[in-house]
């Protein structure tokens, strides 16, 4: 590309941005908007994703050895255990451990429990970790088919309803980004046309004088261009303030779960939606252009 081309190009492409301003703010502001709301959502997916993955190397299940197995059998019960594939860990939790942890918790109270360690009416057990929390039902019921398992308890309901959340919000993300996106595709397009029927006698002049097709559009795409970085500059400076909002007054102060810190993704996020500017400015201004023009 010639470089007083590319001087054109960027020139006639700022100033069509410029001589329709009213059209310009109003295609700024709501692809703006578009890709705020995206993001938000998908932030609030990543954090979700994050938590559960999170969850997935906490998430346990206590297992209560039969009180009629002696100590021997109950060690000898996690081979059986830890063959179930989804187990990742099985601790043995011996029964003395178990008083002493009970203890612990009560602090000041603990004396309440003074005397048991001669008839400790506590199980041994098992304190297991699954692989993937999604198959938490199908991993208790192959554990109550180990002998000598006596019960099981878990925050099964928990990690369900995080599971169900993450699904939800997911959705939500991709029906947004489809939505969203036409709907800034649609905006970019009818900015773009106005400019291109503000000059159109000086386009069909320039094609009578021999201008090639690259030549005439590459100044609409340039326009295109502009306002979707535009948008994607400003959506990620008010996604700070929208995720820290997000983060603080509705999520964190909820105590469920915290939030990572937004300058954690900053850099990814700004890329993220530099590209995404780009391809809605420039997919807008070649829609536009090859159905209304057909140059």
């Amino acid at each position: 590309m010639k470089r007083w081309n590319l001087k054109y190009y960027i020139k006639e492409g700022v100033s069509n941005f410029f001589s329709h301003r009213l059209m310009s703010v109003a295609a700024i502001t709501v692809i703006t908007a578009c890709l705020l709301i995206t993001s938000s959502f998908s932030l609030v997916a990543y954090n979700l994703d994050l938590q559960v993955a999170k969850l997935e190397t906490q998430s346990e299940i206590m297992v209560w050895v039969d009180d009629t197995y002696t100590r021997e059998q109950a060690e000898a019960m996690g081979e059986s255990i830890r063959a179930i594939p989804n187990v990742s860990s099985a601790q043995f939790i011996p029964k003395e451990q178990s008083l002493a942890d009970y203890k612990q918790q009560m602090g000041e109270d603990a004396y309440i429990l003074e005397g048991l360690e001669e008839d400790n009416p506590l199980r041994d057990g098992y304190r297991i970790t699954m692989r993937d929390i999604s198959l938490h039902e199908q991993t208790v019921e192959q554990l109550k088919q180990v002998p000598g398992v006596g019960d099981t308890n878990s925050k099964k309901e928990f990690s369900d309803k995080l599971i169900q959340i993450r699904k939800v919000v997911n959705a939500i993300c991709y029906t947004l980004v489809a939505m969203l996106g036409a709907v800034s595709i649609f905006i970019i397009s009818n900015t773009v046309k106005l400019a291109m029927f503000a000059r159109r006698e000086e386009i069909g002049i320039m094609r009578m004088v021999g201008a090639t097709n690259h030549f005439i559009r590459t100044p609409f795409v340039v326009e295109g261009l502009v306002l979707g970085e535009v948008a994607a500059g400003l959506a990620f400076g008010l996604e700070f303030l929208v995720y820290d909002y997000i983060a603080e007054h509705l999520v964190n102060a909820t105590g469920l779960m915290k939030m990572v810190e937004f300058a954690d993704f900053a850099w990814p996020l700004l890329a993220i939606m530099l590209v995404a500017g780009l391809v809605l400015g420039v997919g807008g201004s070649v829609v536009t252009i090859r159905k209304f023009l057909k140059v």
